[in-house]
């Protein structure tokens, strides 16, 4: 059997368990929902929030279920992915958001160039977000000066709020005392773990769902094995689900047991 005939095996109106899902078809957990609650509390003061997590624990997909909720009438985000690279590789990567020409080697024009896109935004009666994505990438020179991007008027005017998200050493890597005055302006954070096997059991209903399934396909022992399989992270909870039904549909068995999780698993890291 092809692997893709898993799909007709099973009626699947399309591929299963992929990060690319519409923004309805989020599921909104209780972890989602505090994250973006702590992003408008930051957003409403004007300061920073901090989205920490293991890798595949959720983070990008809160960011896109909160910036998929800000309106583009009121909000202008600008949404760049870190590097380890210097302060001025992350200067004309926010520039090239904001669509300016990145010209010159100067970081004090870079900043004003920044700052006045910034302003000329506020002047328009619109709210501005920064999100740097990987944020624990980022080298600790680039948090000595990250914070500049945010002084208005004296550092009197909230113009320029962030949120940071990364793996759980960008908090120790704010703790660096160069990097106090960006830490200084952190209000909110949170921290998203895997989930319980409640929550898990939730979520790959919720997708079964999305690609036109109603019924539950994993008998509760496959459940069991994809929540300890992937320790709850949702990345590879979903490379364990996809998996297993592929390798069910290739069995010709209509559910999908343990013994075909613990046959994906020997496929994926």
């Amino acid at each position: 059997m092809n692997v893709n005939t898993h799909r007709l095996f099973f009626q699947l109106q399309k591929e299963p368990f992929t990060a690319d899902i519409a923004h309805k078809d989020i599921l909104k957990t209780n972890e989602i929902e505090g994250a973006e609650n702590r992003i408008h509390y930051a957003v409403n003061l004007g300061a920073i929030a901090l989205i920490t997590g293991d890798i595949g624990s959720g983070k990008s997909t809160a960011l896109r279920y909160v910036s998929g909720n800000l309106h583009s009438s009121e909000y202008r985000l600008i949404h760049v992915t870190a590097s380890n690279g210097s302060i001025l590789e992350l200067y004309r990567n926010i520039l090239g958001e904001l669509n300016l020409e990145p010209t010159g080697t100067s970081r004090v024009n870079m900043v004003r160039r920044i700052k006045q896109e910034v302003l000329d935004t506020v002047d328009k009666k619109m709210k501005i977000l920064l999100i740097i994505d990987e944020a624990s990438l980022l080298r600790l020179e680039v948090f000595t000066e990250l914070h500049t991007l945010t002084q208005f008027e004296g550092d009197s005017k909230p113009f320029l709020p962030m949120v940071l998200t990364g793996q759980a050493n960008l908090v120790d890597n704010l703790k660096y005392r160069y990097a106090m005055p960006l830490a200084s302006r952190v209000v909110a954070r949170c921290h998203l773990q895997g989930v319980d096997q409640q929550g898990m059991e939730d979520y790959l209903l919720h997708h079964l769902s999305i690609a036109g399934v109603e019924k539950n396909l994993f008998e509760p022992s496959a459940i069991t094995a994809i929540h300890q399989g992937s320790g709850g992270l949702f990345r590879k909870a979903n490379n364990l689900a996809r998996g297993a039904i592929i390798t069910a549909a290739q069995q010709q068995q209509n559910m999908v047991t343990a013994d075909h999780v613990r046959i994906a698993a020997s496929e994926i890291f």
